[in-house]
């Protein structure tokens, strides 16, 4: 049976400290199917037929590669699993997407829609709104908020522990945010919830990754913010995305203080290198006016040293004979 195989091999990922969140539900996924097939070993058809199921290209190529991987390694055991070709549904293109950066009348609506969560009179409707804003207000990614524990809530911010760079950091919170946290966790002691972890289920248990996942695709579906499955639109991480634009947007000043901001921004994000943080940065309205505007100032302060020194700035590049 393969998912006895599947689950073996997940159990060694997690014992070598990788999180394997998402890999270890499409394997499972694939290991069901499979089994219902009665297949012993890994077979290149059953892989490209799963993986086929997929709503988008994209899921498709994921679905074929997380399997390709696990075939690999189990070759290295048993030579009898197949290893499906890695481009059965074409290359991905290595060109970075365009992240969706949350609107306020986004955010509202997302909010709102989690407020709608049944059991009406539930902690699961504050659970999700608190989550959902929490990220929004901090940029945290999802897996650091599913972490935290009551005592991480200090009266100086969150203590995030064991980040993604095996790093702690402790994230300052504005005040609004901190009693929203606050009215968050009496909330959740009226309902008797006792489990140590901050963000807890209906039940009062640590909320799942999957679990998570699964009510947002549901929220922007359903409010109108994404389309149906496999089609582009907002994701959970573009929360975090949406933090460090709006933040960027609210720095003004000249250069050097741009880059205290960018590097601060980095700390707070919790990332090794400051180009990690450029990579969740795009234009947005706001930022390209600021850009122009640094851009007619430094032309126009190049103008002025010109014509002290009586050379005119070109405005216009001098054509190149082909």
């Amino acid at each position: 049976m393969l998912a006895t195989v599947v689950s073996r091999y997940v159990e060694l990922r997690h014992a070598m400290g990788f999180k394997f969140h998402a890999q270890s539900g499409l394997l499972r996924g694939f290991a069901a199917f499979a089994d219902a097939r009665e297949d012993g070993f890994i077979r290149t058809q059953s892989v490209i037929d799963w993986a086929g199921h997929a709503p988008s290209g994209a899921q498709r190529r994921n679905r074929l590669l997380t399997v390709r991987r696990f075939a690999l390694a189990m070759q290295a055991e048993d030579p009898q699993h197949e290893c499906p070709p890695g481009d059965v549904f074409g290359r991905e293109s290595p060109k970075r997407g365009i992240r969706h950066i949350y609107s306020r009348s986004d955010l509202s609506t997302l909010l709102a829609a989690a407020a709608q969560l049944e059991p009406a009179r539930s902690l699961r409707p504050a659970t999700y709104v608190t989550l959902f804003a929490l990220l929004a207000a901090t940029g945290l990614r999802i897996s650091e908020a599913l972490a935290l524990t009551i005592d991480d809530f200090t009266d100086d911010g969150l203590l995030i522990r064991a980040t993604k760079f095996s790093k702690n950091r402790l994230v300052p919170l504005h005040e609004t945010t901190d009693l929203a946290l606050r009215a968050y966790l009496a909330r959740r002691a009226r309902v008797g919830a006792c489990d140590s972890n901050f963000f807890v289920s209906a039940n009062g248990h640590r909320l799942c990754y999957d679990t998570v996942m699964s009510v947002f695709l549901k929220l922007v579906r359903s409010s109108g913010l994404r389309e149906g499955p496999g089609k582009p639109g907002p994701r959970i991480h573009d929360l975090r995305h949406t933090f460090a634009v709006r933040s960027l947007e609210q720095c003004t000043g000249d250069p050097r203080s741009i880059a205290r901001h960018v590097l601060a921004l980095s700390t707070y994000l919790g990332h090794a290198h400051v180009a990690d943080t450029y990579w969740y940065l795009q234009g947005t309205p706001i930022l390209t006016a600021q850009i122009a505007a640094a851009g007619e100032v430094l032309f126009a302060q190049a103008q002025i040293r010109s014509f002290q020194s009586g050379h005119p700035v070109q405005t216009l590049a001098r054509p190149v004979a082909v």
